[in-house]
């Protein structure tokens, strides 16, 4: 249910804004966004892991927070990112 360091690595690649980037706004995003993914095809298959349920509207939470913060300071990337990992909003 955890990222690889590979799978985590490749994310990081496709978002960092310059060569040591982990931790911007975007990555964090997208690193959320990879992980949700994870755990929705997890609850396909195990639909009463409630504990487990919890921990993903944390994770949605956290990354809703961290869209709304990119969206009060970077209109241009906010948008460029929801395209990019094809959010709604």
């Amino acid at each position: 249910m955890t990222l690889t360091k590979e799978n985590k690595e490749q994310v990081i690649g496709g978002f960092k804004k310059h060569e040591k980037d982990t931790g911007s706004a975007g990555v964090q995003i997208a690193i959320l966004t990879e992980r949700i993914n994870q755990l929705s095809g997890h609850f396909k298959e195990h639909v009463k892991d409630h504990h487990s349920r919890r921990g993903l509207l944390r994770l949605v939470g956290r990354r809703r927070t961290l869209l709304d913060y990119l969206k009060k300071t970077d209109k241009k990337q906010y948008n460029e990112l929801l395209d990019k990992l094809n959010l709604k909003k």
